[in-house]
């Protein structure tokens, strides 16, 4: 049985296989997601090499790092061979690069289309397992002002508060604004509740002479927006 478990091991191949001088001897680039998540982990289990079970962690995720950034650390470990330290590599090394997207956003300072809310706004709002509702505050010139988020709620809805939300415009002193919240399930059709909300929000912003621009719903690929779809 000894036997058996170290033929899984990565110490057992060629450099030219193993992930970690895979990576030094040809640059990170050239490595697949699995290889990657194996050098994290370090080794598999009894059945399974390193890169294997990181194969089995892509497929249950559909092989999209976006979506295996919304695991926990307790859902990670429900895989044979990943144990808590080894879930929590994976979860820090993609909270890294999550951030790493952030900083890019930074240098989004006007919005000029709904594609430039969804990469302003995606890196906070793609990879969550729950929803939360966030406002762009513009000024006269469409640049932004603030981001904000609104409210965070479960997997099925959040909390609006309409009034917190015009004083923050008033006190920004913005003359437009965008709303967005995120879809955990992936879809990207809007809600009846979605589409109330807008409708709540713009009302209370025409009486304040600001104007809302759109509203987008975010999923972890994709986005909708209200204004290109002509129902905001």
């Amino acid at each position: 049985m000894q036997e058996n478990q170290n033929s899984f091991s990565i110490k057992n191949w060629s450099d030219d296989d193993k992930p970690r001088e895979k990576l030094m001897l040809k640059g990170r680039s050239v490595l697949s997601d699995a290889e990657l998540i194996a050098i994290l982990i370090g080794s598999g289990n009894r059945n399974e090499s390193a890169v294997e079970l990181s194969k089995r962690i892509l497929a249950s995720v559909d092989h999209n790092i976006n979506k295996l950034g919304t695991l926990s650390v307790q859902k990670l470990m429900q895989f044979k061979g990943i144990g808590e330290a080894k879930a929590v590599a994976i979860a820090a090394a993609l909270e890294i690069g999550r951030r790493r997207r952030g900083e890019n956003v930074k240098k989004i300072t006007k919005i000029t289309s709904s594609k430039s809310v969804f990469e302003l706004l995606h890196p906070f709002l793609g990879d969550l397992p729950h929803e939360e509702f966030w406002i762009v505050y513009l000024n006269n010139s469409n640049k932004v002002l603030q981001s904000v988020q609104q409210s965070k709620g479960s997997i099925t809805g959040t909390l609006v508060d309409v009034r917190l939300i015009m004083k923050e415009a008033l006190e920004l002193g913005a003359v437009a604004m965008i709303l967005a919240h995120n879809h955990p399930s992936g879809t990207l059709k809007p809600s009846e509740a979605d589409k109330q909300i807008t409708e709540k929000i713009k009302n209370a912003a025409t009486g304040l002479d600001i104007k809302v621009l759109d509203h987008l719903i975010i999923t972890q690929t994709e986005y909708f927006s209200f204004a290109d779809d002509n129902i905001l």
